[in-house]
């Protein structure tokens, strides 16, 4: 069955004691607003640097890096999907499945949240 997905969110994860301040930094650099997430307190939205895409950092227990989010209308597919590609499944947040992808980096597939997800996702046989 077909399922559809999409690049949704780039995340810049940085240590929780200093994502207050990496927030600042980034929405000075951006030009944008830097939004607490109500309910998700780790998260800092940075609505409008990237047009089509959510930019947030993500106050993480762990060293900084970047990470990307796919976003899908069937978590099990995109994630099976990924995995034949060469990821790796290392762990589950919530309905979020973790994974580390060739070349080291870690992206998430994510339930499908975006109001333009029809118009940004491809679809998959």
């Amino acid at each position: 069955m077909a399922h559809r997905s999409r690049l949704s969110t780039i995340l810049i994860d940085v240590p929780t004691a200093s994502a207050a301040t990496a927030a600042t930094f980034w929405s000075r650099a951006l030009g944008v607003p830097a939004r607490p997430v109500p309910g998700e307190e780790q998260f800092t939205s940075l609505p409008g640097a990237l047009p089509g895409l959510t930019l947030a950092v993500q106050a993480v227990d762990d060293s900084a890096r970047f990470h990307v989010d796919f976003e899908t209308d069937d978590l099990d597919a995109e994630t099976a999907r990924l995995i034949a590609l060469g990821a790796e499944q290392i762990d589950q947040w919530l309905d979020c499945r973790i994974l580390r992808v060739p070349g080291g980096h870690i992206a998430c597939v994510i339930p499908r949240h975006s109001a333009d997800f029809d118009q940004h996702a491809t679809s998959w046989d």
